[in-house]
């Protein structure tokens, strides 16, 4: 089944594996996407989805250091060669719109953008900046209602901007403690207006921007990723967050969208999203439901075949291995992942990692680019 095409209305897919967003820091200037990232995305075609790093809708979202946009003619320039790199080799892909809100620093930001957030509350923790290093996040501005609205037509027409670049549809990113899940999570949302202060207010923001985005460019072109029980950039578990994560669902599965991704991080040794909460959530939604977070292949496809999911993303191991699709269904070893190279500039463990005929005859332990251990940056996947 993992290996099966999957059919919608508005999209076909190859297979039931994606290929999950992670931010890789290889745009250029004016966070433009280029003719590297352009080969990066076109050797990982053969994934039945490609759901791209996160790309801001807008100036403030840029939060970390090179992060590409899509905001201007220029970023569409650059994001069309990519779809078109993708789509020439048969495959389908999706752009993550990823505001940042409070997980930013002034540093990482162009002239004239200020970060933003729910609150005047720091996120906790540092970030990287190439100018200064290591920074502690920059103290946001408390979003007004003018704000809001603002940020929701940023979505909307970044929306319009994917389609323009060839995309087969976004990806709103309301995971991870990123703007949206900001907004979703009572540790971080503390106002006491129509924007927090109950489920529905706390929902009102991702709402209004899946219906903005859905009305610019159509529900069947939009997916959401949410993450529950997070607890990356300060967020966590709060009382009834079953609760509002299905409340949530319901509505989203209101609107139409094409899909759902539900990302565990328990892997990462965080704490897991319960079963029973996963299983009520892809009740709740009349569209795809993928789930992601530390799935092989086995693992993969036993959720398949148990109907808890439609598609199951990777991340690290499409990260080191192009051809992933392949070896999986070949059963064969997998590169290593080269993790001091996950966000720094240039084709190193970027665009370099060797395919499965170029690596035959190495050892599992020998393949990629190195198999360096963790240095100071954060985990990929907690972006």
């Amino acid at each position: 089944m993992l290996f099966e095409p999957l059919v919608a209305t508005s999209l076909q897919l190859a297979n039931r594996i994606v290929m999950a967003p992670m931010t890789r820091s290889r745009a250029v200037d004016a966070n433009t996407p280029n003719a590297l990232m352009a080969e990066y995305y076109g050797q990982r075609a053969t994934a039945g989805l490609i759901i791209t790093e996160g790309t801001s809708p807008s100036p403030n979202g840029l939060g970390y250091a090179r992060i590409p946009g899509l905001f201007n003619d220029g970023q569409v320039r650059g994001w069309k060669a990519i779809t078109e790199a993708v789509h020439a080799r048969g495959g389908k892909i999706v752009v993550q719109l990823m505001h940042t809100g409070r997980v930013s620093h002034v540093a990482n930001l162009p002239a004239g953008a200020e970060v933003l957030g729910p609150v005047a509350q720091a996120c906790p923790g540092k970030m990287y900046t190439d100018l200064q290093g290591m920074q502690p996040h920059s103290m946001p501005r408390a979003m007004t209602t003018t704000d809001i609205a603002h940020a929701v037509d940023g979505y909307a027409r970044s929306a319009r901007l994917a389609i323009d670049a060839g995309f087969d549809g976004v990806e709103l990113h309301a995971a991870n403690g990123y703007l949206i899940e900001q907004f979703l999570n009572a540790n971080v949302n503390l106002r006491s207006d129509a924007y927090g202060g109950s489920i529905e207010g706390r929902n009102r923001f991702a709402l209004e921007i899946a219906c903005a985005t859905a009305t610019a460019i159509g529900a069947h072109r939009v997916g959401i990723r949410l993450s529950p029980y997070g607890v990356f950039n300060g967020t966590g578990a709060f009382a009834d967050v079953d609760g509002q994560y299905l409340a949530l669902t319901e509505e989203l599965s209101k609107l139409g969208l094409l899909y759902v991704h539900l990302l565990d991080h328990s892997a990462l040794g965080t704490p897991p999203v319960p079963a029973a909460l996963k299983s009520r959530l892809r009740a709740a939604f009349d569209g795809w439901f993928i789930l992601a977070g530390g799935f092989d292949r086995a693992s993969a496809q036993a959720a398949l075949d148990a109907g808890q999911a439609d598609l199951i993303a990777f991340a690290r191991p499409f990260l080191a291995n192009p051809d992933l699709v392949l070896r999986m269904r070949a059963d064969a070893a997998l590169n290593v992942p080269d993790m001091t190279t996950f966000y720094t500039p240039g084709p190193k463990g970027y665009t370099d990692y060797p395919a499965l005929a170029a690596a035959a005859g190495r050892s599992k332990v020998d393949q990629g680019p190195s198999a360096s251990s963790t240095r100071s940056r954060p985990s990929l996947l907690a972006r």
